[in-house]
């Protein structure tokens, strides 16, 4: 069972940064960057970026992030693109995850737009 995330506390954002990235470990997510925004945007503390290898693996990768959420307590997070599962969205309030297939992801390149270096072998 998913540990369950404390209401209102301080460090919500990062207990649940911690949460999906373990997640999307277990689920063998690739290149996965974790941003950390606090203090530059009002909108979230976390933007998480990952891949997986086909819309098969977004998509289950996208489901058991939103399985684990619910059950930590956390189940409020709104997903948008499961139906194509090219790049899907979780906004989870304090983290913002975005899940993409490699090609989609390169294509957007969001690690640009908030000037990070992409992980290695994330412009395949």
């Amino acid at each position: 069972m998913a540990p369950v995330l404390p209401p209102d506390d301080k460090h919500a954002g990062e207990d649940l940064e911690a949460l999906i990235m373990g997640v999307l470990e277990d689920d063998k997510a690739e290149d996965i960057l974790s941003i950390d925004l606090r203090g530059k945007s009002s909108v979230t503390d976390f933007m998480m970026i990952a891949s997986g290898r086909s819309h098969r693996h977004v998509g289950a990768i996208a489901d058991h992030v939103l399985r684990k959420l619910k059950e930590s307590g956390a189940g409020k997070a709104r997903a948008e693109g499961l139906e194509t599962a090219d790049w899907v969205l979780i906004d989870a309030g304090d983290v913002v995850l975005h899940i993409f297939r490699p090609e989609v992801r390169s294509f957007y390149n969001l690690e640009r737009m908030w000037s990070v270096e992409p992980p290695q072998g994330a412009d395949r």
